[in-house]
């Protein structure tokens, strides 16, 4: 059920949709996550199925905020990144009101929401100026936020680097893919985050995704002049920024 100072957030990716409430206090989730495994093929239908199923067994009858690995504008997916391209041009903000009952919802890219977590909860909440956190995976995620407001759906990661995207070059999968040293890899995510520090001028970059759980290990070898800090959100960042984007609108104060 809702609560006063709970909100509850979704993140949806591409092995599972994992949600829970949310103490918007504190960032703290107010119960063990829930997950249920994303359907394969991950089309609209078969994601908002497993969305109605989470919040029934949440037993959560208030707005919902959700995330999705894609740019999504007005409520409308735009990309889709590991699921099904049948979202592109879908109306996921009707879709999943529709199947939770008409409630109220709001969706945003799954970066944008781990950025607002870690800007206000987490690893940059004692930086002053400009937020830029960066999901090293599959690809390169990004959030760029200022002030605790969000410029949505920045999707640097499509930035180029000698002629090819920052995230074919410096992601985590082509560490793994290339078969590179961290001081290898490190001299690439370097790169990239020199060309976003001489354009943006961030007061610190926030690096998350599973790599940053080894950040002992790559973090102390770069060499750009921004701080980098590991994200400390991890897996609930997600969670909790879909959590606060649905409790303060905060796409209405972005658009």
């Amino acid at each position: 059920m809702s609560a006063r100072g709970h909100a509850f957030g979704i993140d949806i990716g591409g092995s599972g949709v994992k949600g829970a409430a949310v103490d918007l206090s504190t960032g703290e989730l107010v119960h063990e996550r829930i997950k249920i495994a994303t359907p394969h093929p991950a089309t609209p239908e078969a994601v908002a199925g497993a969305v109605a199923q989470l919040v029934a067994q949440a037993h959560w009858d208030g707005p919902v905020g959700l995330t999705l690995p894609a740019v999504v504008t007005d409520g409308i997916a735009r990309t889709a990144a590991n699921i099904s391209r049948s979202w592109i041009g879908t109306d996921a903000r009707a879709l999943f009101s529709d199947v939770l009952g008409d409630r109220r919802v709001t969706v945003l890219n799954d970066a944008d929401a781990a950025g607002l977590a870690e800007d206000r909860y987490g690893a940059a909440r004692d930086f002053v100026g400009p937020v830029m956190v960066l999901t090293f995976g599959t690809g390169i995620g990004s959030a760029l936020l200022y002030r605790g407001t969000l410029v949505p759906n920045t999707e640097l990661g499509h930035l180029k680097i000698d002629g090819v995207s920052s995230e074919h070059y410096a992601a985590a999968s082509v560490k793994e893919r290339d078969g590179l040293s961290y001081a290898q890899w490190a001299t690439r995510v370097g790169r990239v985050l020199t060309t976003l520090e001489n354009l943006f001028f961030p007061a610190v970059f926030v690096a998350g995704g599973g790599i940053s759980r080894k950040a002992d290990q790559w973090i102390p070898l770069l060499t750009n002049r921004t701080t980098v800090v590991p994200a400390a959100l991890r897996n609930t960042a997600g969670i909790v920024g879909a959590a606060m984007a649905i409790d303060e609108n905060i796409l209405a104060r972005a658009t």
